[in-house]
């Protein structure tokens, strides 16, 4: 199978077979043919192909990005005017996305960045509480709750043809922290580098964020 095969079986499969606190609520766009639809563009696209790829992780999907199109970082409206995807889906920008694609753009655009990485989350799936967004670190019953899921997608992440020496991680505080404590028992990797959030960036850091690029180039380069 290729690498687009095992993503788009992952994705279509996925779901969190354990109880969760009450008043939480799971975003699983990929149970939307829609969704499902835009995927099979998407990766068949730029993962048809076996190549081995670096993985990064970010906490997990909001509202206005993966949680609506099921593609990491990726708002309906770069699914458009980007990629030529249409789609039904609310035309709200992301700040995460915009950030990343300004990094993908000055890597050297989306077919060599996509041929040599792989976006996903820890938790592939994300949560809100009250219509808001919640990540699965923000509560310490969640967290507990769903770590036999991340164990089990990050194990599956990893058949795609991802590689085990280094990974990054997009947040340098509490994602980066749960990440690194389950790596050291799990040994996914050998090592995981950490990179400034996005939206960090995009709310506090916009004045600096050619240097954030900057940053993220250059820990890429570093492993490759």
């Amino acid at each position: 199978m290729s690498f687009s095969e095992k993503v788009l079986r992952f994705y279509r499969n996925v779901h969190i077979g354990y109880s969760l606190p009450e008043g939480v609520d799971v975003m699983n766009p990929y149970r939307d043919p829609v969704c499902v639809e835009v995927c099979t563009k998407f990766y068949n696209s730029y993962y048809n192909d076996s190549r081995k790829r670096f993985l990064i992780l970010g906490i997990n999907p909001g509202r206005y990005g993966a949680g609506l199109t099921g593609i990491p970082f990726t708002d309906p409206i770069k699914l458009e005017k980007i990629f030529g995807i249409t789609n039904p889906f609310p035309k709200k920008p992301e700040l995460s996305a915009d950030f990343i694609h300004q990094v993908i753009e000055s890597f050297g655009g989306h077919q060599k960045f996509f041929a040599n990485f792989f976006i996903s989350s820890v938790s592939p799936l994300g949560f809100t509480r009250e219509v808001k967004n919640l990540n699965y670190y923000d509560e310490p019953a969640l967290k507990r709750s769903l770590e036999p899921f991340i164990k089990e997608s990050i194990e599956t992440i990893l058949s795609f043809g991802v590689r085990r020496d280094v990974a990054f991680c997009l947040g340098e505080g509490e994602n980066y922290k749960y990440l690194k404590t389950l790596n050291k028992g799990e040994k996914f990797f050998e090592g995981i580098i950490p990179l400034a959030h996005p939206r960090f960036i995009m709310q506090y850091k916009r004045k600096k964020i050619q240097q954030y690029i900057e940053d993220y180039l250059q820990k890429f380069k570093s492993v490759m």
